[in-house]
């Protein structure tokens, strides 16, 4: 966990399937940036799949690394870039799939009021609440 001004931050970092259900979960500090903590998640993106990510996810070294596995990314590119990638207005819609796994997880108490302070207990919380998630969305299929 990182410490900073505001005391104890953490940030979370969520990799969803198109059905928005959370497939890849990171706890990082809050102080770390995006981009770095993405190489690591992404490893599963393959053939013909496309990620949507927020502009705090955009790097020239991410593209390229997407391109070779055969995915596409459509990232929201940072207002100063001078090498503007194509992206795609239509399919960025879809992110908020992800803002609703973060949603759905703060209705579980121990996450939202962040009850625990060791690291790996807050992440094995926020992995029982995908559970938790998961299961839902399965009912609801049925």
């Amino acid at each position: 966990m990182g410490r900073s001004r505001g005391g104890v931050t953490t940030k979370i970092h969520a990799l969803v399937d198109a059905n928005g259900r959370p497939i890849g979960l990171k706890r990082t500090e809050d102080q770390a940036h995006d981009g770095r903590s993405a190489e690591d998640m992404l490893g599963d993106i393959g053939q013909d799949q496309i990620l949507l990510a927020d502009r705090a996810y955009d790097s020239d070294a991410l593209r390229p690394r997407l391109k070779q596995r055969g995915a596409w990314a459509t990232i929201k590119p940072m207002p100063g870039r001078k090498n503007v990638p194509a992206f795609s207005r239509f399919l960025d819609r879809y992110r908020n799939l992800v803002e609703r796994v973060f949603n759905k997880t703060k209705h579980f108490r121990a996450i939202a009021t962040r009850y625990d302070r060791r690291a790996d207990n807050f992440l094995a919380s926020i992995q029982l609440a995908s559970i938790r998630i998961w299961i839902r969305a399965d009912e609801s299929m049925a």
